[in-house]
């Protein structure tokens, strides 16, 4: 398998996302990680390794836009007793199987740090590039807050964890410049009640509007932007107001949050897979009972806004929110979206959307010269049958990720 960053794929049927399409045969050439010539005929350069794909569907490599790295559990008040070597060992097997699933980029939204993410761009753990928030941002009680009605114990700095505590636009601040001092991509804020969390309700609201407007400009002051949990259009709608640039969830968003994403050029990340996976098996992998029971307050409600949000023209990111063992359930996400999405639409929320949320257009979700050169080669056109992406065993062929081939099923 070669280990060069530079590399010849030839003979490929490429995928064009923004087309939607597959536009003919064509030859990639990536150079020091990057994509340095689209061609139907590449010249052979000196060195450089050569894979010839037979024709196979070549396209970009998949981006999951709501992941959580560390969460080799569900059970997150049993991740904050785990040491970090302890959780970035179980980490890198998930790591390596969502590579093997053709994800090459990610965005964790609570868990992953500088650390984990430098680990994997070294190549010392093989995975997917991490584009991290460092910890969520909650209230005090919020989606955050994984202590019990009876608890009482303090944050420990030296143990992994998804959130961080902060009340006040004091506390807001410092906390989300303590993330973006440690290079965090985005800033993720719990602003509503969640599943996993055992204190609050779905229907809640968390931070006050001060404490969401101090997120979002400390977030802009640093060139980023701000992720917000969310369930409801109350919670919804008061945070795009504020200058949110993700929903995550929304299951139980509404007409005049559409046009509020609209008129904000702001993106909707439904969580799909993760609710289906928690309905059937969350108990057995490991979430208390109780916080499984409001998934089901939950699931059937986000299919059928995730299919009025797309049919009102809202920007839609690819995007799982899987735990633990539920994790090897990324792709089902695909078939969810099928319901509603054509197979290019899916697609592109998981190449080309995704990139414009992370501000990378140009670099990730195309194959064009100066993007990354992390690309896939199935063994199918998903174009006509989504199923090719779900079925990675049967279909994936290569995976490559800034020129280096991670997975290689060719013969």
């Amino acid at each position: 398998m070669p280990t060069t960053n530079s590399l010849i794929l030839r003979n490929g049927s490429l995928l064009d996302t923004r087309a939607g399409a597959i536009v003919g045969k064509r030859d990639v050439v990536v150079e020091d990680g990057r994509i340095a010539e689209v061609s139907e005929s590449a010249a052979a350069r000196d060195g450089v390794v050569e894979i010839d794909l037979g024709g196979k569907t070549l396209m970009p490599g998949l981006c999951d836009a709501h992941v959580h790295v560390i969460a080799s559990t569900p059970n997150f008040p049993q991740l904050l007793t785990w040491s970090p070597l302890y959780t970035a060992a179980r980490a890198s097997e998930l790591l390596r199987d969502m590579i093997d699933r053709g994800f090459t980029t990610v965005r964790d939204c609570g868990g992953a740090d500088f650390g984990l993410a430098r680990a994997v761009d070294e190549g010392l753990l093989d995975g997917p590039r991490i584009l991290y928030a460092g910890h969520a941002i909650s209230q005090t009680g919020g989606h955050g807050d994984m202590r019990g009605p009876g608890e009482n114990w303090d944050e420990c700095c030296c143990c992994a964890g998804l959130g961080k505590i902060a009340d006040g636009v004091p506390e807001v601040r410092k906390a989300c410049r303590e993330e973006i001092r440690k290079g965090a991509n985005f800033i993720k804020i719990m602003a509503s009640g969640g599943v996993s969390s055992p204190t609050d309700r779905i229907s809640s609201t968390q931070f006050a509007e001060e404490e969401v407007a101090a997120a979002v400009e400390e977030a802009e002051a640093a060139e980023l932007y701000v992720a917000a949990h969310v369930y409801t259009a109350r919670a919804a709608n008061r945070v795009l107001r504020a200058g949110v640039r993700s929903i995550e969830h929304g299951n139980l968003i509404d007409e005049e949050t559409f046009d509020l994403l609209k008129e904000n050029d702001a993106f909707l990340v439904p969580t799909m897979a993760t609710y289906q996976a928690l309905a059937t098996e969350g108990v057995e992998a490991g979430m208390p009972a109780d916080m499984v029971a409001k998934v089901h307050d939950v699931f059937e409600a986000g299919k059928e806004t995730a299919a009025k949000a797309y049919a009102a023209g809202v920007k839609m990111v690819f995007g799982t929110d899987l735990l633990g063992s539920m994790q090897r359930h990324q792709l089902n996400e695909f078939a969810i979206r099928s319901a509603f999405q054509s197979p290019a639409e899916t697609i592109r929320s998981a190449t080309m959307n995704a990139a414009e949320l992370f501000n990378e257009v140009g670099e990730t979700g195309e194959i064009i010269e100066g993007a990354r050169g992390d690309m896939i080669v199935l063994d199918g056109d998903p174009l006509a049958d989504i199923g090719v992406m779900q079925d990675p065993d049967r279909y994936l062929k290569l995976v490559v990720k800034g020129g280096t081939v991670m997975k290689e099923a060719l013969n």
